[in-house]
C-alpha cells in the first residue's frame, strides 16, 4: 500500500468500497443451480420483461463471454468480455476489461458468481467489482440491487422447479 492508498487490507480482500453484492439461499442442490446458471442463462439473466440473447459463452479462462439484453426500448450494446475463472459448481469470474484474445477495452466491472452448499440447498452469491467508487455508484444508480436481485430470484425459481422443490 502507498501513503495515498486509503483502502485497508480487508477492503482489498472483500472488494471493499468497489463491490456490490447480492446473496440468496436457493432450495436446490448446487449441481442443479450450476446447471441452470450455465445451461438456461437466457431464461433468468435479465429481469423480465427484458430478455437475453447469448452470442458466445466459452466457459474457460480466456473464453469469450458475449450477450445482448433486450428491453422494451430495444437492445443494449453487446456485453463483451472474457471468463477469468471457471470452477464447476463453485465459481465463475468474468470481466469486461478484455475481449477475446486478451485485447484491452474500457472496463466497467468484474463479475463473480459463487455457489456453496448450505443445508439441503445452495448459497448463491453474485458480486460486481468495479475499478472505481464512481463506477460502483453508477452501477448502483442503474439499479444493481433490484436488477441483480430479480435475476437471482428468477434463477432460484428455475433451479427450485427443476429440483422439484
Amino acid at each position: 500500500m502507498t501513503d495515498t492508498d486509503d483502502r485497508s487490507p480487508s477492503d482489498d480482500a472483500a472488494g471493499g468500497p468497489f463491490e456490490l453484492e447480492i446473496s440468496r439461499y436457493i432450495d436446490a442442490p448446487r449441481a442443479v443451480v450450476w446447471r441452470v446458471w450455465t445451461e438456461r442463462t437466457v431464461e433468468w439473466f435479465a429481469p423480465k420483461p427484458w430478455t437475453t440473447r447469448i452470442i458466445a459463452q466459452d466457459m474457460r479462462p480466456g473464453g469469450r463471454s458475449s450477450l445482448v439484453m433486450s428491453g422494451p426500448d430495444g437492445d443494449t450494446p453487446p456485453i463483451e468480455g472474457v471468463f477469468l475463472e471457471v470452477v464447476p459448481e463453485v465459481r465463475i469470474v468474468t470481466t469486461d476489461a478484455y475481449r477475446v484474445g486478451w485485447i484491452p477495452q474500457p472496463p466497467f466491472m468484474t463479475g463473480l458468481w459463487e455457489f456453496a452448499d448450505e443445508g439441503s440447498g445452495t448459497r448463491y452469491t453474485a458480486r460486481s467489482r468495479h475499478w472505481t467508487v464512481e463506477a460502483k455508484e453508477q452501477h448502483e444508480a442503474m439499479g444493481f440491487e433490484q436488477g441483480w436481485g430479480v435475476v437471482a430470484d428468477q434463477l432460484a425459481a428455475l433451479a427450485e422447479a427443476e429440483a422439484g422443490g
